[in-house]
């Protein structure tokens, strides 16, 4: 494991547009000074891995904003 963990593995269920959720777990660590979230399947396959702006500093419920946004801008792709 990389880093320091801010935040340990956390499974989420996303809701995305028509109805469709996705299963994922994320987690959120620092390596030196930049913040990462993480995000895989259940599986433990990866899906992305989002470099957080220097010194951002959230509550689980801005992760979870975070993470919605990240499978949108994924699944749009």
């Amino acid at each position: 494991m990389r880093g320091d963990t801010i935040q340990d593995w956390t499974a989420s269920e996303v809701r995305l547009p028509l109805s469709a959720e996705r299963q994922v777990e994320y987690r959120v660590y620092r390596d030196g000074n930049r913040h990462f979230q993480e995000i895989r399947e259940p599986d433990g396959a990866p899906i992305h891995t989002l470099e957080l702006p220097a010194g951002m500093k959230l509550d689980k419920s801005s992760y979870e904003v975070l993470l919605r946004y990240v499978l949108l801008d994924i699944v749009a792709a």
